[in-house]
């Protein structure tokens, strides 16, 4: 039985695959950093991008990333012109 307790939450501490198409809730939380109730409320928030396929809200990996691209992607500076 503990061996069981042991491998789940080894398995819960790896990140997903990185050649995957989408990432679960869970593990994309992991990948930012935040916990699982989090991720689910920016999810249903609309900030977190989502498909839902059936019962499963997956996170689509390059959306993911883009978006956090952008985010640390400074703006342009605005040219005044004379």
């Amino acid at each position: 039985m503990q061996d069981q307790d042991e491998s789940r939450s080894e398995a819960s501490a790896r990140t997903p695959p990185p050649d995957r198409l989408t990432w679960s809730i869970t593990e994309a939380a992991q990948v930012l950093g935040i916990s699982r109730a989090s991720a689910y409320e920016a999810a249903h928030r609309g900030e977190l991008p989502v498909r839902v396929i059936g019962r499963r809200m997956l996170v689509p990996r390059v959306a993911l990333l883009r978006l956090l691209n952008e985010a640390h992607t400074p703006e342009p500076a605005q040219h005044q012109h004379q």
